[in-house]
């Protein structure tokens, strides 16, 4: 099977991540994107709620699209959460499968910072997708890297890298996080019209099921 991986701390889990992988996998023609929530990010000092609450709404994601599936590889792991060494673990659990490691653009160009980068390509292709206001200078380390290792097809199993162009979605955890805090402060002076209020500002960035799990679980409405 070929599967697509995108991890992240899903901090909520939005559209931003949604809609690219499923871009993805339409183009790619990936039998399943594998979504991969992180327990401790490396390159993060920490989440705002819990393992299980990102873990809850990666699962209802799932539910509502066949294209996806959850790994709880890491976000069951005691330590961080190293790309290399997920990708070592699940290439020894599932040999015959051809992993397509998901990442935007900011993160390509810091990818020769990733710990053990170099195994990566050994062990899956890599997909790069285009990101809002990320750009990936010729003169870049990556940029040399990308052109000695750019796929023609989708044959090799592991050291390709694939640059996707998908419909940009400017959309970041930080920006719904900080419109749920404040629409839970006005919720605090009890403005009968702030959940509303709430649910419109973030209609487009996040699924029903996702919003719904926010305001019953009052997720990220105060620090």
């Amino acid at each position: 099977m070929k599967i697509g991986l995108l991890g992240g701390t899903f901090d909520p889990i939005h559209y931003g991540h949604i809609k690219p992988a499923l871009e993805v996998q339409q183009r790619l023609e990936l039998d399943k994107i594998w979504l991969m929530p992180n327990h401790i990010p490396p390159h993060k000092q920490t989440t705002q709620v819990s393992s299980q609450h990102r873990l809850t709404m990666v699962e209802l994601i799932s539910q509502q699209y066949d294209e996806f599936e959850v790994c709880d590889i890491e976000i069951n792991r005691d330590m961080p959460s190293y790309s290399a060494t997920t990708l070592q673990i699940l290439s020894e659990q599932y040999p015959l499968h051809q992993f397509y490691f998901i990442m935007g653009t900011d993160s390509f160009i810091q990818f020769q910072s990733w710990y053990q980068w170099q195994s990566i390509l050994k062990l899956c292709n890599i997909v790069v997708c285009q990101r809002p206001g990320w750009q990936l200078d010729k003169t870049s380390p990556m940029a040399e890297i990308l052109e000695q290792n750019m796929a023609v097809s989708t044959l090799a199993k592991t050291g390709k890298i694939f640059p996707i162009d998908v419909s940009l979605q400017d959309i970041s955890s930080t920006e719904i996080r900080h419109i749920l805090y404040q629409g839970g402060q006005r919720n605090l002076s009890s403005t009968p019209a702030a959940e509303t209020t709430n649910i419109s500002e973030t209609s487009h960035m996040l699924p029903n099921v996702i919003q719904e799990y926010i305001f019953e679980h009052h997720l990220y409405q105060n620090k």
